[in-house]
This record gives structure tokens, C-alpha cells and sequence, in this order.
């Protein structure tokens, strides 16, 4: 049996074949060569970024006052235990519990009527002490004349001088007798010995006080002014020393330096006052110096035992550096500012840093008045790396809101 023969359009040559399968190859590869040649391209016209741009400032210069900065304790000028000084019963409390009063306030009654009397007996036992003197001074005087005439004896006049000499002792006696009656009248009234404000009563109306011992009543506390008892270490006394010496203040005026205290809840240091103590001997075992304030307090903000902030201006300086407190960073090294150089590079500076003065931080060294310092865009400065500044003030840099200060470079 003979095959049919395949019809023409169905016979294909090996050179078409290999034709139709090597068509997509070369596409294939044509496509890879011009993306090959496409990022080739593309690399060589990478351009790099611009610097980061970052704020920078000059330090501020202007005159500072340094303070010795210490914490302390608010203590009453006076406090006094209030006491019945004689015995009998409370008649009456004359003040509300805690209430502030004036020096001669009655506060306590203690049955006055008693001691009233006992001083009326003693006043009318001084007038007839006083009669008798009279009496004895008028026979005296008699028995005088009388002896001049011989018309007594010397023994009659000695009897006159001495009864004269016994009425007149009488007459002290009851005098003294008389003002003891009248202290013990007036201890029935116990007052306020001065402004201040009175404790809770210790005791009832009613009450027997003053019967073995003096009866503690109540507690007075003047508040106007008030003590602030601090510490100050012995550098700190010594500078404050140098520094009267150098200004020419004598050591005994030293006392006469202002101090400044302020509340942990309020801003800054409102309350103004002196010194008012200085120790005359270091604590060796501390190393410290007790020092005391007085500090006006007629609004009575400041209570006894207060925990308070102090300061004690004790120099100036003119034309200080100072930066933004948020510029400054620290590491193991210590405290430093980043500062853009001429070439505007980022250099790290270390610095020595003073006390806090309104948000911006005194620089003791470690700065020039021409260093531009990074104050914000902490992040951006790289030290060794160039950085676009932006030239602002530094006063605004130490406004809230601004960055941190940076970790220490790696």
C-alpha cells in the first residue's frame, strides 16, 4: 500500500525551521544587551546629594552674674511654746486654731478672779504699810526734838528709830508683794508675744492648768521673716571670700550679700532677701559651711521646713560666651557643641560649661565668639561630614521645641 503524498503547503525546510525558533532568542538577547547598556548609563550620571542644611549660631556675649547655687530649709525666726504660768482653770480660748495674730493678742483666760483679788489684797496691804511708815517717821521726828530738850531718854529715841526703820522694810515688802500679786494677774491673761501664727489648743475651757508644772497651751510661730538654712561647701567659701577681697567688701560685710530662694513648684528665685549667718568653722566631717538667710515674708509663702532652692550672687562677668542649652551634647569625654568650620565641616568641640542663664548655658572655654555652632538639625551634623548652614540668633535656638542633643559620634 502506497502513502498519500504531504500537500505542498504543509512541507517546511530545516532553514525556516531554525529561522522560526531562533527568532525569540535574539530578541531575548537584544533586550538584555540594551538594558545592560541602560544602567551602564545610568551610573555614570549618578550626581550625589546636596549637604544636609542645619541651623547655626554665634555664642551670645553679654554679662552674667555667677551664683552659688545650694538647697536648704525654710526655719521660723521665733517659735514659742505658749504655758499657763499660774494654776487655776481655763476660762477661755480666745483665737481660731491656726489664725494668724498681732503681738498682745489675748489668746487663753485663766479664771482671773482670784489673782484679781489676791492683787487688791496686796495693793491695800501696801496702803496701810504706808500709814504705819507715816506714823513711825511722825514719832520719830518727836522723840528727836524731845531728846534735844532732855526731856526723854536716848533709849526712847532708839525704840522710835527703830520702829520707823521696821515700818518702812513693812512698806517695801508689801510694795514687792504687791507687784508679785499683779505679774500673777497678769499670767491669767497669756497673749501673743508677737505676730505670728497660733497652733491647735493643747487643752479644753475648763481645763486645772498650771498645777505641778507650767501647762503647755499652744505654739506660736512667727513667719515675718523667715530663716533659709543652707550649706555651702568649702570651695564655694573660699570664692565667695576671693571675690570680696578682689571688689574690696570687708569679710565681716560678706553677711550683707544678697540671696535668692526660690520654691521646687515656682520659677526661678522670687524671694529676695540677706544673709543673715555665717558659721564661723567648716564641718570637717562634711567639708561644709552652715550659712543663713532672712528672707521677708509678709504674704507667709514660705512655711517652716520648706524644701527650697538658693542662690547667692557673689560675681559678674562681662561679655561671656553662651549657647543654647539644647546644642550641648556629652559623651564619656564629657560635654560638647558641634561647630561648622570655615569649610563648613562639622567639627565636634569639647567644652567646659557654667551655670544656666535663661535657657542658654555659659561656655567657661572651649569656644571662640566666632564659631558658628550647630544649634538645630542635631541629627544632620555628622562630624567630618560638610553640612549647609543656615545663620540664625541664638536667643532663638533656645526657644522650646528644638532637637536634642545628638548621641556621641561613633
Amino acid at each position: 500500500m502506497r502513502l498519500a503524498p504531504t500537500p505542498p503547503h504543509f512541507v517546511q525546510s530545516n532553514s525556516n525551521i531554525v529561522r522560526l525558533r531562533t527568532a525569540p532568542l535574539l530578541r531575548i538577547a537584544f533586550a538584555g544587551f540594551a538594558f545592560v547598556n541602560l544602567s551602564a548609563c545610568d551610573q555614570n550620571s549618578f550626581v550625589p546629594p546636596p549637604p544636609p542644611k542645619v541651623e547655626v549660631a554665634p555664642p551670645v556675649q553679654r554679662a552674667i552674674t555667677r551664683y552659688l547655687d545650694a538647697t536648704g530649709n525654710t526655719a521660723p525666726i521665733q517659735t514659742v511654746d505658749l504655758v499657763a504660768r499660774v494654776q487655776g482653770f481655763l476660762q477661755s480660748i480666745d483665737y481660731k486654731d491656726g489664725a494668724f495674730v498681732k503681738k498682745g493678742t489675748t489668746l487663753f483666760t485663766i479664771e482671773p478672779e482670784t489673782y484679781k483679788l489676791k492683787l487688791e489684797q496686796a495693793q491695800a496691804a501696801e496702803v496701810g504699810a504706808q500709814a504705819t511708815v507715816k506714823q513711825a517717821e511722825a514719832d520719830y521726828k518727836r522723840q528727836v526734838e524731845l531728846v534735844q530738850r532732855q526731856a526723854v531718854s536716848q533709849s526712847t529715841l532708839d525704840t522710835s528709830t527703830s520702829t520707823r526703820d521696821n515700818a518702812t522694810s513693812n512698806l517695801t515688802q508689801a510694795q514687792v508683794n504687791t507687784k508679785i500679786a499683779a505679774v500673777n494677774y497678769g499670767y491669767t491673761n497669756v497673749a501673743a508675744p508677737f505676730d505670728g501664727i497660733v497652733s491647735n489648743h493643747l487643752v479644753s475651757v475648763g481645763e486645772l492648768v498650771g498645777v505641778a508644772s507650767p501647762t503647755q497651751l499652744a505654739t506660736i510661730v512667727q513667719l515675718d521673716p523667715i530663716y533659709v538654712n543652707f550649706n555651702v561647701s568649702e570651695q564655694d567659701v573660699q570664692r565667695v571670700r576671693d571675690e570680696a577681697r578682689r571688689r574690696g567688701i570687708p569679710i565681716d560685710e560678706i553677711r550683707q550679700l544678697p540671696v535668692e530662694v526660690g520654691l521646687q513648684t515656682e520659677t526661678g528665685y522670687p524671694h529676695k532677701g540677706k544673709l543673715d549667718y555665717v558659721g564661723p568653722t567648716v564641718n570637717q566631717s562634711t567639708g561644709t559651711l552652715p550659712v543663713r538667710g532672712l528672707i521677708p515674708n509678709p504674704d507667709r509663702a514660705l512655711l517652716p521646713g520648706f524644701y527650697v532652692r538658693v542662690r547667692v550672687p557673689f560675681d559678674k562677668q562681662d561679655n561671656a560666651l553662651l549657647v543654647p542649652d539644647t546644642a550641648i551634647g556629652s559623651d564619656q569625654a564629657g560635654r560638647y557643641v558641634l561647630v561648622v568650620n570655615a569649610d563648613n565641616v562639622v567639627e565636634q568641640r569639647k567644652v567646659t560649661t557654667g551655670p544656666l542663664d535663661e535657657g542658654l548655658r555659659v561656655i567657661e572655654s572651649g569656644l571662640k565668639a566666632d564659631d558658628r555652632i550647630v544649634t538645630a538639625g542635631l541629627l544632620r551634623a555628622i562630624p567630618g561630614q560638610k553640612v549647609d548652614p543656615q545663620l540664625q540668633k541664638a536667643e532663638a535656638a533656645a526657644a522650646p521645641g528644638k532637637e536634642a542633643a545628638p548621641a556621641p559620634a561613633k
